[in-house]
């Protein structure tokens, strides 16, 4: 099943390691590109350092109509995916 992996933290952040494939959209334009998120393979996993914002971006989507869930941090989601 196609899925896609969102990693909301800072670009910084990003560009220091991430999981391959994954997309970056920090959690504060999450709002600002729901268009964006709606055209994505769903369901998304939502990822960043501890778990915090992927939790905060996940409700949000979550309320919007997205099927997504939080993955924690991006190093849990990489070992698995």
């Amino acid at each position: 099943m196609k899925k896609t992996i969102i990693d909301v933290r800072s670009h910084a952040e990003f560009m220091g390691g991430h999981v391959a494939g994954s997309i970056n959209i920090p959690v504060q334009e999450i709002p600002n590109r729901l268009d964006d998120i709606t055209r994505l393979p769903q369901p998304i996993i939502l990822c960043c350092a501890s778990g915090q914002r992927s939790a905060q971006a996940a409700l949000f989507l979550q309320s919007q109509g997205i099927a997504c869930s939080n993955g924690g941090s991006w190093l849990d989601v990489n070992a698995i995916h």
